[in-house]
């Protein structure tokens, strides 16, 4: 999401992705200047793009002493050259960063280290010489916080080896997650976007989604193991050297709240009774479709079954647990797809939004310059759907993999709700051209999704028949509403809860996956379909993890944007039930972002909250306002099967051990039945590779597209990917359980 923000399920390395961290500078010559380190001493630091030296023993609160500058005017022209020389270096790396994001080659990410280092280097440099002012005294509360700000050296803290280890971790954790697919036993290969994210939204196959579910995690969870520990140790270590208990705690202090854990604990209580009772729900309706074999009504669900590969939202089983299915259709995708909507009209509709509301339309390179389709000549990108800062005031990017799709056109508003706060604050200093609080930049976009979903807007652009359908049709649409939302609230919370922990050591190495399915559960009522081992690593099948994207934002994005969306409501002059609201043209409504949105990082968010809501306190009233006739009917179908809220049987597991390790014998006696086949109507031992390329007589076309495994023709044609018969392939189960 550059400057970077990106979509929770749906971000990038941390420097310049804003999700991971504010982004650092370079020097366009030698400097050398005084370091106060943690002992109370000075010693001489030099600096130059071509070098690295930090110093790992600064600290983020340096002694007192006689030497530090207390001239205001002097600190005045101190955050102006920081400002002049980050605009250009930002650029830079903006750049490298995109250039590797948008084609995975060695040389690119050569190109993205060194610049990297760069940055690191010019964040040390002024990162010490803003330690050289004591800010108490001063007037001016915008060169006060601009300093304390760029007072926090970040990673540049750490020495120049391990920073540069560093750097290559989390470029290897990153590659790794991106680069990564998983092969069939008849050959196909799928990638996770789109291929397996499909196939977890549409199959209704147990064994299917089984497989794919875990395969992914093998695959990728595994790989991304070895490197964590060390990435743990080193973000711990960059932390502490800036005045951090460590890395958590770093990353909480970017919400300036000293009770944040508690106030969020909070917020996660009060929407707590919703969530069980669409989890109990849910849970019947999985019950009716899979059968009491694989689903116990009083025991948690298995994840691999709602939709998506981490089940995070489980808009995609709506068909499963519709309450009223003879009620008219709230989904756009067909219309889309009928009317021959691109993925540049989708992001075209977001942006006429936006203006619709009297706010910025994207600039004319915006267009030019985006990725908004995977590429087809072959290039290896990170399909993570983020929005991109270049720093110069004109260049804002989207990079995503988009489907033709309700679902994508959801996330198409979210990523261009980062464009537009982007070019709201684009005229302030680098060092506030961010959010508020890294809630407020996830909740924008979001906001206006809100009223993009429903039926009067759909039906205002033309991709739904009718505006209203009645009780029936607004139950339904609420229930896609919170299998998006409600959904999402325990995983949100839960992903850093795990890492906060993994920070501060109260989960080891030893015990990282066994803690987070105890958070899953815990939290979500969710168990894994299959048994998990020590040397699992499911965290790192989530992109956020590997690329150390702080999460915790996502849980409060989706607590205020309903805040938001009941105080533009009100502004809107809007009459009725707050899911019936669609703030579109309203100029009042957008006049309230604007002025929030333009005050960047350059306020403590509650000033922002409150020229948005009229209060300063985060709250989940709008949310369980927004949702209540849905909670109403839920209480009342729940009552009436008798249903158990929670997972009292928590000890409960799907048998799907026993269930996977049949269906992989299976595949490879069609396998083996195959192969035998082709050898004897080819009568060679030796499987020539001209018949076995050119004649390929065993499979049949149905054969070769069916079976309890088989990938989407189009899918794989859309990729350029072949079929490759499966005698030509090498028979490999994966490492057990």
């Amino acid at each position: 999401m550059g400057q970077g923000w990106a979509a929770p399920g749906l971000p990038s390395l941390f420097l310049l992705l804003l999700c991971c961290g504010h982004p650092m500078l370079v020097p366009s010559q030698e400097t050398t200047h005084q370091v106060t380190t943690n002992q109370g001493m000075t010693s001489q630091a030099t600096t130059s793009s071509q070098t690295t030296t930090s110093q790992a023993t600064t600290s983020s609160q340096p002694t007192q002493s006689p030497s530090l500058v207390t001239d205001e005017v002097e600190a005045r022209r101190f955050v102006e050259e920081y400002d002049r020389r980050s605009q250009v270096i930002w650029n830079e790396y903006a750049e490298a960063n995109w250039n590797y994001n948008t084609n995975i080659t060695t040389e690119a990410s050569k190109i993205l280290l060194q610049k990297n280092i760069q940055m690191a280097n010019h964040t040390f440099k002024f990162g010490t010489w803003a330690r050289q002012f004591d800010v108490t005294n001063f007037q001016n509360a915008s060169i006060k916080r601009m300093i304390k700000k760029i007072q926090d050296l970040e990673r540049a803290a750490l020495p120049a080896k391990e920073l540069e280890e560093y750097n290559q971790i989390l470029l290897d954790m990153e590659t790794t997650y991106s680069v990564a697919s998983v092969c069939h036993p008849n050959g196909t290969c799928l990638q996770l976007e789109p291929d397996l994210t499909s196939l977890m939204a549409t199959s209704r196959k147990y064994e299917d989604l089984l497989w794919a579910w875990k395969s992914w995690r093998d695959k990728v969870g595994r790989a991304i193991l070895p490197f964590f520990p060390k990435y743990v140790e080193l973000a711990n270590k960059a932390a502490r050297l800036n005045g951090y208990e460590d890395a958590g705690d770093s990353w909480r202090d970017m919400y300036e709240m000293p009770s944040l854990e508690q106030d969020l604990e909070q917020l996660f209580q009060e929407l707590q009774p919703l969530y069980l009772n669409l989890h109990a729900y849910v849970r019947r309706a999985l019950h009716r479709h899979y059968g009491p074999q694989h689903i116990n009504l009083e025991g948690p669900v298995p994840a691999h079954l709602l939709g998506n590969m981490w089940a995070q939202t489980w808009s995609n089983i709506y068909d499963l647990v519709v309450p009223f299915p003879s009620a008219p259709k709230i989904d756009a995708t067909e219309a889309m797809i009928k009317q021959g909507w691109t993925p540049k009209r989708m992001f075209e509709e977001a942006d006429n939004f936006f203006t619709s509301l009297g706010l910025l339309p994207v600039p004319f390179e915006f267009w030019n310059k985006s990725m908004l389709e995977k590429p087809t000549d072959g290039r290896e990108v990170v399909c993570h759907a983020s929005a991109w800062d270049f720093y110069n005031g004109k260049d804002f990017r989207i990079k995503q993999c988009t489907t033709v799709n309700m679902e994508d056109l959801v996330v198409a508003h979210h990523e261009m709700g980062h464009i537009q706060y982007f070019m709201q604050y684009k005229d302030l200093p680098v060092t506030f051209r961010e959010g508020a609080n890294p809630g407020f930049h996830e909740a924008i976009g979001d906001v206006l999704a809100l009223s993009v979903s429903t039926p009067k807007h759909l039906h205002s652009i033309n991709v739904l028949s009718s505006e209203s359908g009645g009780y029936e049709q607004d139950i339904n649409f609420l229930m896609k509403m919170a299998l998006d939302k409600i959904a999402f609230v325990p995983f949100s919370y839960l992903v850093d809860q795990w890492r906060w922990r993994v920070f501060d050591g109260s989960i080891t190495k030893e015990n990282y996956n066994q803690e987070w399915w105890n958070l899953r559960l815990k939290y979500q009522g969710l168990c894994p379909p299959v048994a998990r081992s020590q040397g699992d690593f499911d965290p790192g099948a989530k992109f956020h993890v590997p690329s150390s994207v702080p999460y915790i934002r996502y849980f409060v994005g989706f607590v205020i944007q309903f805040q938001f969306h009941e105080a533009l409501c009100q502004a809107a002059g809007h009459k009725g039930p707050l899911h019936t609201c669609d703030i579109y043209q309203s100029k009042e409504a957008g006049k309230r972002l604007a002025d929030a949105m333009k005050l960047g990082f350059s306020k403590p968010w509650p000033e922002a909250m409150k020229l948005i809501t009229g209060q300063s306190n985060m709250s989940a009233s709008a949310m369980m306002n927004y949702f209540k006739p849905l909670l109403d009917w839920l209480l009342t179908e729940n009552g009436r099967h008798g249903e158990k809220l929670g997972w009292p049987q928590y000890n409960w597991t799907p048998n799907s051990d026993k269930f996977y390790n049949e269906t992989v014998a299976k595949a490879f006696l069609q396998f083996y039945e195959h192969t035998m086949v082709w050898y004897h109507l080819n009568s060679s031992p030796f499987f020539p590779s001209r018949g076995r390329r050119e004649s390929p007589k065993y499979m049949s076309k149905q054969a070769a597209s069916s079976g309890p495994l088989a990938a989407p023709r189009s899918s794989l044609a859309a990729q350029g990917l072949r079929e490759v018969p499966a005698h030509a392939v090498l028979w490999h189960p994966g490492p057990p359980v």
